[in-house]
């Protein structure tokens, strides 16, 4: 399937970053796609880039880069981030998450990105580089 929009590129480990983030996100913003969707796939890739931030990269220098991919195809948008820090087990994550408590403040990233994605899945690569994929269904053809 050919994607109907892509981009690719890479920022620093910054929080500050984020919304160059965003605005990169808006950039490849087809017509087609239903607004709520939209804002949750935002909301997911906000969730990503901070959990690499504050998590991957906690002992890292800032200037350690993050690559995100945002693809767009007809059915579905896909977003894939790539870390360089220690890997993480997402599904013990996962589980852990649902037996924790409803009224916890904080550490609900992989609840969020769980409630928004279709398909989750982040995987450790041979050059030590992790990658979170979003990917998220529209339900509509075209």
């Amino acid at each position: 399937m050919k994607a109907v929009k892509q981009i690719s590129f890479v920022v620093p480990s910054d929080l500050l970053c984020l919304g160059e983030v965003l605005g990169k996100y808006e950039e490849v913003k087809p017509e087609f796609i239903n607004q709520r969707v939209w804002l949750e796939c935002q909301l997911a890739l906000a969730e990503g880039f901070t959990n690499a931030v504050r998590h991957a990269h906690k002992n890292l220098p800032p200037e350690t880069t993050i690559e995100i991919e945002i693809i767009i195809n007809p059915s579905n948008l896909e977003i894939k981030i790539w870390d360089q820090g220690n890997p993480f087990n997402l599904i013990s994550s996962q589980e852990s998450n649902s037996k924790d408590n409803h009224l916890k403040t904080g550490g609900r990233g992989i609840e969020i990105l769980e409630k928004v994605a279709d398909e989750l899945k982040y995987e450790h690569h041979p050059n030590n580089r992790n990658c979170l994929t979003i990917k998220r269904n529209f339900g509509v053809k075209i």
